[in-house]
């Protein structure tokens, strides 16, 4: 008989751990044990997964004894101090951080794009892609496939849980000070009445759009920015590809979306490209604007899939395509990709 194999999750009270752990609920049960571990303050507690209560364990190292596969949704620091020892007590680990994304030693792993480098990890760690390349990338992956990319020109509006809880408690905060008011129609007026309640973000996100996520890099561009360009080279395994990219933070609880200008070696076809998106694992074409139909953040939070709307050829260049895609950040963009990764390395079990 086949053994299952046992699973880790690290990080299971954090906000995408509890996405994890539904998703784990949700999904085929291919699972021995699974054990819950986070910091030592929630050592302790109960958590719900697949219909049991199970009981956190303070992170450490015996608490990967046994352990087949960890799964990490912790902070880049604390992965990158525990990622290795998990892996030196034997577990395959599945890290959700950006402490490994670019390491050259570990594979950055969409499933529907390319599953064939899962087994290609000499350190023992596979590393899942940021929330707002995988918003995107599942479908790039099916039209470069057929088409060829070229470059890439992407704006995201990201959601404020994509910075935590912290992201979201600051937005629904803000939104209750604004709420029936006329904030919003003198300038200024909007910071001044939420004052130094800015959260993690440099400006208010109630009534506003901020052109900044992540932290300061060179020339003025943001970490955000550099994820999204150096995870999809890395990922479509296009190391030079030109890309161009615009992170911004919009007033949504969870879900991102971004406009893309993808210029491919040949001609297009918006018929050829429909197609194909339609019928892509992971993928839901949802475009009749006529009908008032494109996809929003609001229509798809709670939902798996890559949802791509607005598909038209470029105006003044045959090779491009213009689209609009939205994608729940927490889960595809975070813990389901994680847990298909995990499945699999399961798989080698097997």
């Amino acid at each position: 008989m086949t053994r299952r194999p046992t699973l880790a999750v690290v990080g299971a009270t954090g906000a995408v751990g509890s996405v994890m752990l539904q998703i784990l609920s949700q999904r085929a049960d291919i699972w021995g044990e699974i054990r819950l571990i986070a910091s030592p303050r929630s050592a302790g507690r109960k958590l719900a997964v697949r219909g049991e209560e199970v009981e956190v364990v303070a992170l450490t190292e015996e608490a990967f004894a046994g352990i087949d596969v960890a799964m990490f949704d912790v902070p880049d620091e604390v992965a990158a101090r525990w990622a290795p020892v998990a892996a030196a007590k034997g577990a395959v680990v599945v890290d959700n951080s950006g402490a490994f994304r670019m390491d050259p030693e570990v594979p950055l792993v969409v499933p529907e794009v390319n599953s064939h480098v899962v087994r290609r990890r000499p350190r023992g760690i596979v590393a899942n892609p940021n929330c707002t390349t995988l918003s995107m990338i599942v479908a790039l992956g099916a039209l470069h496939a057929e088409f060829g990319l070229r470059s890439l020109v992407v704006s995201s509006y990201q959601a404020v849980s994509g910075a935590g809880r912290a992201g979201v408690d600051t937005l629904r905060q803000q939104l209750s000070l604004v709420a029936g008011t006329e904030l919003g129609t003198s300038p200024g007026d909007v910071r001044r009445a939420i004052g130094e309640n800015t959260g993690p973000f440099p400006e208010p996100v109630a009534l506003n759009v901020v052109p900044w996520a992540g932290s300061l890099r060179e020339d003025g561009w943001s970490s955000e920015e550099m994820k999204v360009r150096d995870e999809s080279r890395k990922i479509l395994g296009l190391p030079k590809l030109p890309v161009a990219v615009t992170c911004v933070r919009v007033p949504v609880l969870t879900g991102h979306s971004l406009t893309v200008h993808a210029r491919f070696e040949n001609e297009v076809t918006v018929a050829k490209a429909r197609e194909i998106l339609a019928t892509t694992p992971g993928v839901v074409l949802y475009d009749d604007p006529e009908a008032g139909e494109f996809p929003t953040p609001a229509d798809v939070v709670g939902t798996d899939p890559t949802w791509v709307g607005r598909v038209r050829r470029a105006l003044d260049d045959p090779t491009a395509l213009e689209l609009f895609v939205c994608g729940d950040n927490l889960r595809k963009g975070a813990a389901l990709n994680t847990a298909q990764i995990a499945e699999l390395v399961a798989a080698e079990f097997s």
